[in-house]
């Protein structure tokens, strides 16, 4: 191999693109594996978990139990954040990666094995409990990382949006690959997939993790740590010294993405016990139809994220809040009409306002911080937003429509995320087409 022996910054223009490729693919395959394993158990929840998990309680009730066990996936991730931020910052984006590959991968192997309540009462319930933190806390660690492996190898300021989309297409990937393994196994005749069909899209992830270990350990540290570690700029408290010098932009960043967490969990999750136990659509029409959205986002994800390189990062998620705001109350009166053609473009179609959000939401975070820090500060802006969006998002739309019985209840939640997304967003400094890299100094304010 040409770049044996060297790192980032000693690289000839043309080994640097090759990486700079290896970086992107091994960001968005191994983004796509870890969020396979996250919605994998997303998918289930809705369909599976409360009827074996919580088999005596009311079926609205142990909706909402389930959902509880859901969101503790989404409180863990600010934890992660917080120490793999650490550590990212401190020996590397590659190293980092690694870790929370492992980590996510070996959880979601294990949600395989766990006693129902049939045959471990509670215990069962807790144990899902905890492997559903683990899982947290190694998604939490993720996303930075793959943000900054694929970002950080960009050499022109004007390609940063479309760049550091690629690791946010792992999403829908993950999301479809997750689906297309619970619709196939679904396929089993009579209660084979409630009884046991179900945990083996969760063992399939050992499979996953090491076809992810492969492609991750062959790709080299990015060019902005390295010229970290060859000045000596490392900092050695790095998540205590972005909260200290940089609290504004990590919340900015979580309430950013209100807009953007709330509804996309409301369309892929709790779709699921809404439109099977509320409007009684069948299992596989819903799947399908997830399915179906994120082909979609295979291609819009990027395409917003190149169009915020055009029109300015700021503008474009701002467009993306106004569209997802309105397009609440849209999606709950197609899913209301019963018409199965309808409810199935409702649900092609919901992924798109979440991807003008998405697409440029990587790039938008991540500049907001220097290059000592970015890993922890983007991780922890990105990732607070689970605690006060994505985790509650199924569980408050439970809620809202078990109180008001009304769809309607939901629309409105969403629009006052829009809200809030608009006037975070407004309050963001926008750095599209700035240089960012330089290690030590943060980007001067327009």
């Amino acid at each position: 191999m040409a770049t044996l022996g060297l790192d980032a910054t000693q690289l000839s223009p043309s080994e640097h693109q090759l990486q700079l490729r290896r970086a992107v693919i091994a960001s968005t395959i191994g983004t796509a594996i870890e969020w396979y394993d996250f919605f994998l158990y997303s998918t289930v929840t809705g369909l599976v978990f409360a009827k074996l998990f919580f088999p005596h309680s009311d079926p609205w009730v142990g909706t909402l139990e389930a959902f509880a066990i859901y969101a503790v996936g989404f409180v863990a991730r600010p934890i992660g954040a917080a120490i793999f931020g650490h550590y990212g910052d401190r020996i590397g984006r590659k190293s980092t990666l690694i870790a929370t590959l492992l980590l996510m991968g070996l959880a979601t192997a294990a949600v395989a094995v766990v006693p129902t309540y049939a045959s471990a009462g509670i215990w069962g319930a807790v144990i899902l409990t905890v492997l559903r933190f683990i899982q947290g806390v190694g998604v939490g660690g993720e996303w930075g990382g793959s943000v900054l492996m694929s970002m950080e190898w960009a050499r022109n300021n004007r390609s940063r949006g479309l760049i550091a989309s690629w690791p946010q297409f792992g999403v829908p990937c993950g999301l479809f690959i997750a689906n297309l393994a619970v619709l196939a196994f679904s396929q089993m005749s009579g209660d084979k997939f409630l009884a046991w069909g179900w945990r083996i899209p969760f063992a399939l992830s050992l499979i996953l993790v090491a076809v992810g270990l492969y492609i991750r350990l062959g790709i080299m540290e990015t060019p902005v740590f390295s010229k970290l570690l060859a000045e000596r700029q490392v900092d050695r408290t790095p998540m205590l010294t972005v909260i200290r010098e940089h609290p504004t932009e990590i919340l900015l960043s979580a309430f950013a993405r209100m807009a953007e967490q709330a509804p996309f969990y409301i369309f892929t999750a709790f779709v699921f016990s809404y439109g099977i136990g509320t409007l009684h659509f069948t299992r596989d029409l819903l799947l399908t139809a997830v399915l179906a959205a994120s082909v979609v986002s295979f291609v819009s994800i990027p395409v917003f994220g190149y169009v915020s390189d055009q029109i300015g990062r700021k503008n474009m998620y701002m467009i993306g809040a106004v569209v997802t705001g309105v397009f609440g109350f849209i999606y709950f009166a197609m899913l209301n009409t019963g018409s199965e053609p309808i409810v199935f473009l409702a649900i092609v179609l919901s992924l798109i306002p979440h991807d003008m959000l998405y697409g440029p939401q990587a790039a938008l975070i991540a500049e907001s911080f220097t290059g000592r820090l970015r890993y922890s500060g983007c991780s922890l802006g990105y990732q607070l937003a689970s605690v006060i969006a994505g985790g509650p998002a199924p569980l408050i739309a439970a809620w809202l429509f078990g109180v008001y019985k009304s769809a309607t209840a939901i629309a409105i939640y969403i629009a006052v995320c829009a809200v809030i997304t608009l006037i975070a967003t407004a309050l963001m400094t926008d750095y599209t087409g700035k240089d960012i890299n330089a290690a030590d100094a943060h980007p001067q304010r327009s």
